[in-house]
């Protein structure tokens, strides 16, 4: 998969600013525009861009994104114990209980299919 990139189109409102979406790298783009509000904090920005990123993977390849390399399984974005943006995956681990965080949000490793 290419990288995802941000797609800046314009309101339908001339008083309201640009709609921000996070498109594939051919420009389709699927799900809400980012949160304007998020833009005043850098946590709930990483939030609304990560769910915008997993939106339009998930939508316009039909496929979970992305996926925890341990367990195959779709990753959402969750805070962990240091209240850091993770992505966290429901599948077991032996050992360490049900439920695990693989990397924080933006650490993630390109995979190439």
């Amino acid at each position: 998969m290419e990288p995802l990139q941000l797609l800046a189109l314009p309101s339908y409102d001339a008083d309201e600013p640009e709609n921000v979406y996070v498109a594939m790298a051919n420009g389709e783009w699927q799900g809400n525009a980012l949160d304007w509000d998020s833009q005043d904090d850098l946590d709930s920005a990483l939030a609304s861009v990560a769910d915008a990123a997993q939106e339009t993977v998930m939508e316009l390849l039909w496929r979970a994104w992305p996926l925890c390399p341990e367990h195959g399984l779709g990753m959402h974005p969750r805070e962990d114990t240091e209240e850091r943006l993770s992505w966290w995956c429901a599948g077991e681990r032996p050992h360490h209980g049900p439920a695990h965080i693989h990397t924080a949000v933006g650490a993630l490793k390109p995979h190439r299919t």
